[in-house]
């Protein structure tokens, strides 16, 4: 805003004020009678302060009575104004109460910053998502989310869709390939990326896939994933010919994550990319299902495992371990696959299949 001062939240100011005088939070709770966690939403900006908490804190912090009354006035008279300059609206409030998750997330990532009401929220969520209004959303990504619901009884909730998407865009700004994209050398590289199934650290595992994939020119990055969205990838090419490849970690389980990753990377390979791809995790189709055949068949040389099923010998996680030795993957990617495909209950052989959990970077 050109014209009216930046005025900060309360709790922005109370922040700063105990940290002053050297107060904990806690101190602050007893010292008004509040509990910590009142004293905590309103410090982060998601509550505001009450005319008789006002008064608590200025007896508490030694303040001139009517001291914090004015600050939440002056906060509420700002705000109006920001409010009435930027026309938020209350569909706009109503649209950030259904994206709570994954702003919270922006916010603890630092994309967004805390200490602020609803309005301010708003304002930075338009600038991160590039929109002038929150309500638009759904006609950019009518698309995506339209494909998805008829596909599916998933619900999608398109705000929440078109951040997670922005956060890829995002999670992958900073990562320079050296090339556009090559898929020719995307098809040399998957024996490097095979291999990558017996790092043990993901976090190493991650950086090295980052390296193999720039080289194809393709800026690759694993991303959270969020109620409302369910997705298992995004493809985007750019105007340099930089592909954007995320996948999240939906699923957890370390056999479901690397055929998530062989599946978007076949939709590479056979050309499937426009503008914008989101790959949902429960829609079904024929360039799914091409995606689908193509990360099975490269994990698994489908005729060896044609013949160990005949074999019965699945049955034995010996023999699991001594067939994944020949055809060169961890052996917990065959139990998956003999899961998946019916040969084993899910329950048998479990424990030896590991599990991924986000961590943020």
């Amino acid at each position: 805003m050109e014209n009216t001062k930046t005025i900060k939240h309360p709790g922005e100011l109370l922040l700063s004020k105990i940290g002053e005088l050297g107060m904990k939070q806690k101190e602050l709770a007893i010292r008004t009678g509040m509990s910590e966690k009142h004293i905590s939403t309103v410090i982060n900006g998601t509550k505001d302060i009450s005319a008789s908490f006002a008064r608590k804190l200025d007896i508490a912090l030694g303040e001139e009575i009517g001291t914090w009354a004015k600050h939440q006035a002056d906060y509420d008279d700002y705000m109006a104004k920001l409010e009435e300059e930027n026309g938020i609206t209350d569909e706009e409030v109503g649209i950030l109460k259904t994206m709570k998750e994954i702003v919270d997330f922006f916010l603890e990532i630092g994309i967004m910053h805390n200490h602020c009401g609803n309005t301010e929220k708003i304002i930075q969520l338009r600038k991160i998502l590039c929109v002038n209004n929150l309500s638009v959303i759904p006609q950019i990504t009518y698309n995506a989310a339209y494909r998805a619901q008829i596909k599916s009884s998933t619900n999608i909730n398109p705000y929440v869709l078109f951040a997670w998407q922005r956060m890829c865009e995002l999670a992958t700004e900073k990562i320079t390939v050296i090339k556009p994209f090559d898929r020719e050398q995307l098809i040399t590289k998957i024996p490097e990326i095979k291999k990558l199934m017996f790092e043990n650290n993901p976090n190493i595992m991650i950086v090295k896939l980052k390296e193999l994939f720039c080289n194809c020119g393709v800026a690759f990055n694993v991303v959270h994933h969020f109620r409302g969205a369910p997705v298992q990838g995004f493809i985007k090419q750019t105007e340099s010919g930089k592909v954007i490849l995320c996948v999240t970690i939906r699923g957890k389980s370390a056999d479901k994550f690397w055929f998530s990753l062989f599946h978007e990377i076949g939709h590479l390979i056979n050309g499937d990319m426009s503008a914008r791809f989101v790959d949902f995790d429960t829609v079904k189709s024929e360039i799914e299902e091409r995606a689908d055949i193509f990360a099975r068949d490269t994990l698994i040389v489908p005729n060896l495992y044609r013949d160990f099923v005949e074999s019965e010998k699945y049955h034995s996680l010996t023999e699991i371990k001594v067939f994944s030795l020949l055809i060169g993957v961890p052996h917990w990617i065959i139990i998956g696959r003999l899961h998946n495909d019916g040969w084993l209950d899910w329950s048998y052989f479990a424990h030896e299949v590991p599990s991924f959990s986000w961590r943020k970077e």
